[in-house]
């Protein structure tokens, strides 16, 4: 379908029959690509767009921060800060995304479904766009870990020793509750 908002009858981009023609252009490609791509089932695609737009205008803030205040990346990362982050990062994900007690951050996007043991819940995504978008990352550990992964990398630069902090207690936390699934286990 073709709109031209300068012809009788043609919808511009308020509505009106004038507009913006470019941004009409975009939203037009936008639908067609979003259609080809699901075809039958509606996928947030713009949703996730903004997801997108979202991490990199963080990390884009982040880098800024860091050159701000002449900060200057390590020349590497020891496999013990690897281990650390890659613990914390779990624990974090895990929390964020599964937990019964920050099911109340989750509640706007999600729909409780059914207890999943160990403290945790299952939830289904609700919405549509980028309500629908936002409810995935905030229901996925392996989606919310490149978040958590990257803002914990990024707290290593910025402020080493209270990252270090806090990715030693959610390790810690994420151990503990290995033990207690372990000790559980061998009752």
């Amino acid at each position: 379908m073709t709109i031209d908002p300068h012809k009788p009858g043609g919808r511009g981009f308020d509505g009106t029959g004038g507009g913006n023609t470019f941004a009409m252009s975009i939203a037009e490609s936008f639908h067609r690509v979003q259609g080809a791509y699901a075809e039958d089932e509606r996928r947030p695609l713009f949703g996730y767009l903004a997801s997108l737009c979202t991490f990199g205008a963080l990390a884009g803030i982040a880098t800024a921060v860091g050159r701000r205040r002449g900060t200057r990346l390590p020349e590497r990362f020891t496999a013990g800060d690897t281990v650390l982050l890659a613990v914390a990062t779990h624990k974090a994900s895990r929390l964020l995304t599964k937990s019964s007690i920050t099911s109340v951050l989750r509640a706007p996007f999600t729909r409780y479904e059914q207890p999943a043991g160990a403290a945790e819940v299952n939830e289904s995504v609700r919405g549509d766009g980028v309500r629908h978008a936002a409810g995935e990352l905030m229901t996925c550990p392996f989606c919310s870990g490149v978040w958590v992964a990257s803002a914990l990398t990024a707290g290593l630069v910025l402020a080493p020793k209270a990252t270090r902090l806090v990715t030693t207690t959610l390790s810690a936390v994420a151990a503990s509750d290995w033990l207690h699934l372990a000790y559980d286990a061998s009752k």
